[in-house]
């Protein structure tokens, strides 16, 4: 017998309704529209955070094993973290992500040019 799951929140950028648990039954801290999410834990200590400020997803890391991690940065105190990508997700704002090194290097490409 399956559990009937509706636990929710409101999205703290784009004010979308979001169920608690991804369609594989995961649990998501983030916005499967806008990836945001909202600062409740406190990673470096443990525990709830007092912060509660927005979260605002900066970049993708991929595991050895390939899982793709969702990096945010805290708008309030700077803090880092990273969550699972969940299938859900909005696709073009993760690849828009993963491809923004490549498109806008630190670097200049010119010189590249002649290899």
């Amino acid at each position: 017998m399956s559990t009937l799951r509706t636990d929710t929140f409101t999205c703290v950028r784009c004010g979308l309704t979001v169920s608690a648990f991804a369609p594989d039954g995961a649990r998501r801290n983030h916005c499967p529209s806008c990836l945001h999410s909202l600062h409740v834990l406190d990673h470096a200590e443990g525990g709830p955070s007092e912060c509660r400020s927005r979260m605002a997803p900066i970049a993708i890391a991929v595991l050895r094993e390939g899982d793709w991690m969702l990096i945010h940065r805290c708008a309030g105190c700077g803090e880092l973290t990273s969550n699972p990508v969940r299938q859900d997700d909005n696709q073009l704002i993760l690849m828009r992500m993963a491809v923004r090194p490549l498109a806008e290097p630190p670097f200049p490409l010119e010189p590249f040019g002649g290899l």
